[in-house]
């Protein structure tokens, strides 16, 4: 049976450009010297294979309707080839963090191709201390933050050599579903198109009734920012293809310890680890704005158990108190701001039907993100935000890949809207990996951003103690 695709989705699908590539990628590094078996490109390739019944979407393809009237469908590929999803490259010499992440960045730089089903992976060898990378690359239309990180322990294994063989093929192989015909969808899409202006009217509705809840919020003593309230810096311009990847990695317990000492949150700790590095970035270059830079933070509005496909999030915008000197009062600010955040985000969500992307028919979505980009908006309009910030909660817990142990994984969102830069944060064992990915032209010395990360910590533990009975 085909799945229509929601309104979000088909915005992923349709937004698409040239710069903005929608697709959400890790970085998963194995160390093979520790493995209890032979770590290679064969062996990957068989052990993908042999799970990919447990993971349907990625045996779904994109099936578009007639003249885009309609949010296309997901329909079942006749045959998952996984040649055409397996890449083998290896890093050039000396293989060291600078050339995976500028290698990372020509990878995720290049779209997925819509004939197939939506992924890829890379399996990068040279890699200087002997390990491997593995590059996955799936589009956001079908996978979020948290349905990606349960996908990635799917695809892994909670030992080293599992004593039940979780990745057999199925005993019995269900028929392929009936493809939708294209007159079929034709038929619905003339008919979905015929209700967009009842739809406009409703989106009108809700957007007076949000507004109307959004101005008791709007009186507080820290009102939360509202989209294109952001400072512009060099980082929130027009958006080129090219991508660059930067990482690090700090401990979870220093980020815990800052949590219990100022009764904040974790979330409120990555952000204000992440305002550090990105103050410190700006100081350095001359142009940290008066304004507080403004982060886009994804909010997962999955219920307990809901493991559907494709995207559910929402964008909640926090101040990153960037103009502010101290780093626990940073830290505070920040603490207090996203609170304000959560209560807008949530009243927001108390009154929706529908969002534009369900409103407007998926042509009209590629129209207006291809005048968007001809127009050069980016340029012209205040930015929407300064950078996205995820934060992914991950395993505490060892995984393993093929028989060998996983020693880090590394996120990327997408880039949108003349922003630049992305950061993703994911929590694994005791540790937290943080990926950079951003527009080359932009932040072209983006390592500066990774390394500010750890001094960023260093300075928040500092000025930080465990209350008493803690």
């Amino acid at each position: 049976m085909a799945h229509r695709v929601s309104g979000i989705d088909a915005a992923f699908l349709y937004g698409e450009t040239p710069s903005w590539h929608m697709h959400v990628s890790a970085v998963v590094v194995v160390d093979p010297s520790r493995g209890v078996r032979p770590f290679t490109f064969e062996s990957f390739a068989e052990h993908i294979g042999s799970r990919l019944h447990l993971v349907p979407q990625f045996g779904w393809k994109i099936m578009e309707v007639p003249l885009g009237l309609d949010r296309p469908v997901l329909v079942e590929a006749p045959e998952v080839v996984i040649d055409d999803h397996l890449h083998r490259i290896a890093l050039p010499a000396p293989g060291g963090p600078h050339q995976l992440g500028n290698l990372i960045g020509d990878l995720v730089g290049r779209k997925l191709d819509r004939s197939r089903p939506l992924w890829e992976m890379w399996f990068i060898e040279g890699l200087a201390d002997g390990r491997v990378a593995i590059l996955a690359k799936i589009h956001h239309a079908i996978v979020d933050g948290v349905t990606g990180s349960e996908l990635a322990t799917l695809l892994m294994d909670l030992e080293p050599d599992p004593s039940v063989d979780v990745g057999g093929a199925p005993d019995v192989v269900a028929p392929p579903t009936a493809i939708p015909r294209p007159q079929d969808l034709l038929v619905a899409g003339v008919a979905s198109a015929a209700l967009t202006p009842l739809r406009a009217a409703r989106f009108v509705v809700q957007t007076v009734r949000q507004g109307a809840r959004l101005v008791p919020l709007r009186r507080r003593e820290v009102p939360a920012p509202l989209p294109l309230q952001a400072p512009r810096v060099s980082f929130n311009a027009e958006l080129t293809p090219n991508r660059r990847f930067a990482f690090t990695s700090v401990p979870l317990d220093e980020v815990r310890h800052i949590k219990d000492a100022h009764g904040v949150k974790v979330n409120d700790v990555v952000l204000a680890v992440c305002s550090g590095a990105l103050r410190t970035y700006l100081a350095g270059r001359g142009e940290l704005p008066d304004a507080p830079l403004i982060a886009q933070v994804p909010v997962s509005m999955r219920s307990d158990g809901d493991r559907g496909v494709g995207t559910k999030v929402a964008a909640m915008f926090a101040s990153l108190a960037t103009n502010v000197d101290d780093p626990v009062e940073r830290l505070l600010a920040i603490a207090e701001g996203t609170r304000s955040a959560k209560e807008m985000q949530q009243a927001l969500a108390a009154e929706k039907i529908m969002g534009i992307s369900e409103t407007a028919p998926p042509a009209l979505i590629d129209l207006a993100a291809r005048m968007y980009t001809l127009a050069g908006l980016d340029r012209s309009l205040p930015p929407l935000m300064n950078t996205i910030i995820s934060n992914v909660p991950g395993p505490s817990f060892p995984i393993w890949c093929a028989g060998s142990p996983v020693e880090a994984l590394y996120p990327m969102g997408p880039l949108l809207y003349g922003t630049g830069l992305n950061i993703t944060v994911f929590s694994y064992r005791q540790q937290v990996d943080v990926g950079f990915l951003v527009c080359r032209e932009l932040v072209p010395d983006h390592w500066d951003l990774a390394s500010g990360v750890g001094d960023a910590l260093a300075e928040l533990s500092a000025c930080s103690t465990t209350p008493q009975g803690a």
